[in-house]
């Protein structure tokens, strides 16, 4: 669709957050007759719905299952499940359901002396998409070209594309909701870093959830990038439908075959996108570029580059790309030493994929875990770490999952479990002098909890605040 077709178009909105917003208003803006609709109706909502009302935004609280009649467009909210009553009557009604994604892919304009738009550099995965489409975007900047992280982090896609100086490339992490309402994304290139369990009761099955990742690679120009650790990624390949002469790109932490990245004595390596890769490699940097280097953010510093050097970001600036780049926070990040002791905050580790790459980037541990586990198993991840373990601290509601994996896979590991009731900054400061007991010089005391945290604290960054200020306090203690 063009910009004039949305022209008093009657279109549904679904969901008031974030999201939600930022479509109404561009839809508005383009002259459509906008309705959000959003089950709640909260004081906050109620806020949020009187300022849209004010730009001529028609706002229905309460009413998230009822399709207005006339509707000839949903333009959805990511969080919003298949399944719900209001894309039910709208299948029924034969009225097509886009996300913000897919609007904006459509809004898209032609660059200056280009005739066409800026190419999407596209990144998705269980984990580690925040940090390789960061790395990615700072890639691109080192390379000289005007660029942002956006989608799923960062900037809105919605407001990338719009922008009043357009941007050269895109890059840009996609969520699961986000791919499976975007019918007709077809990035340059795209990278899916790993396949885990997560979200499965909103997609309904692991095979729908991976359905769903495997979109990002439908039409994709230059490079579908997998990881080499994965064969569900590259299978994600296989399936995918793309243009005459895409290639299919593996990253991963050992020496690099043809036609893939990977690490040779400290060094990353790209035998892709080389002038006769069966002899030849580019050296892209060295792991200590890396920040932080645990084997996993290597291999996000890989993919990231791989999806640069599809672009042609010639490979010094791969380098100063990744020494530019600062993780943000919570995201295995170095709180201090105490008495010889590291404290690392990961309390972006939500889930136990995220956990076990954590856990296995150091040795011994002192490990703090627990929360809301979502309907996860912990025996897994358990028995991959037993070794690196010095003790554990649990926390949180679902603790007896990852007590019951313990006792199986690591009965001589001590566990020592938080005070019920507890939340919190007294219930994290007892938890990190608790951890601190039961470390030796040395040792790492890591917060991976693999489990959400709303049980006990507002969200995982002020979980991870609170764990630093306790590592704080007790520095300044004596302890």
């Amino acid at each position: 669709m063009t910009e004039t077709q949305f022209v008093n178009l009657p279109v549904v909105v679904a969901g008031l957050g974030v999201s939600g917003i930022s479509a109404a208003r561009v839809l508005n803006g383009l002259g459509a007759r906008v309705t959000v609709v959003d089950g709640g109706s909260g004081e906050g909502l109620r806020a949020r719905a009187a300022e849209l009302e004010a730009i001529g935004v028609a706002v229905r609280l309460g009413d998230g299952a009822s399709l207005p009649e006339g509707t000839e467009l949903i333009v959805t909210s990511p969080g919003w499940a298949p399944d719900s009553a209001l894309f039910a009557a709208a299948g029924a009604a034969g009225v097509p359901v886009w996300g913000d994604v897919e609007l904006a892919w459509r809004l898209r304009k032609p660059l200056p002396g280009t005739g066409e738009p800026a190419p999407w550099l596209a990144v998705t995965g269980t984990n580690g998409k925040t940090t390789t489409v960061q790395m990615l975007a700072s890639i691109l900047t080192a390379a000289g070209r005007r660029t942002a992280a956006v989608g799923n982090v960062g900037v809105s896609v919605l407001d990338a594309v719009l922008a009043e100086e357009p941007y050269d490339v895109l890059a840009v992490e996609l969520s699961s909701y986000q791919l499976h309402w975007a019918p007709s994304l077809r990035p340059h290139s795209a990278a899916v870093l790993n396949l885990a369990p997560d979200h499965l009761d909103w997609h309904g099955s692991m095979e729908a959830y991976a359905a769903d990742k495997g979109r990002i690679y439908e039409g994709n120009v230059v490079a579908c990038v997998y990881n080499l650790a994965d064969p569900a990624t590259e299978a994600l390949v296989r399936e995918a439908d793309v243009e005459e002469g895409c290639r299919a790109i593996g990253f991963g932490l050992g020496a690099p075959s043809p036609s893939n990245f990977g690490v040779v004595d400290g060094l990353l390596v790209d035998r892709a996108f080389v002038e006769d890769r069966a002899q030849n490699a580019a050296e892209l940097g060295s792991v200590e570029d890396v920040n932080p280097p645990a084997p996993h953010n290597i291999a996000n510093a890989l993919a990231a580059a791989a999806l640069a050097r599809a672009y042609g970001v010639e490979p010094k600036a791969v380098r100063e790309g990744l020494r530019a780049f600062r993780p943000d926070a919570h995201r295995i990040a170095e709180v201090g030493t105490v008495r010889e002791v590291t404290y690392i905050d990961d309390s972006k580790a939500t889930n136990t994929h995220a956990a076990a790459a954590s856990l296995a980037a150091y040795r011994p541990i002192v490990w703090i875990a627990g929360g809301l586990a979502k309907g996860a198993t912990f025996d897994d991840l358990v028995q991959g770490a037993a070794e690196r373990l010095r003790a554990v601290v649990l926390i949180g509601q679902d603790r007896a999952l990852i007590r019951e994996a313990l006792e199986r896979h690591a009965p001589d590991v001590p566990v020592i479990e938080a005070a019920e009731g507890q939340t919190g900054a007294v219930a994290m400061a007892e938890v990190v002098r608790t951890a601190a007991s039961l470390a030796r010089s040395g040792d790492t005391v890591l917060l991976a909890p693999a489990c959400a945290s709303m049980d006990m604290f507002t969200n995982y960054g002020e979980r991870g605040d609170l764990f630093a200020a306790a590592v704080r306090e007790l520095a300044d203690s004596g302890e």
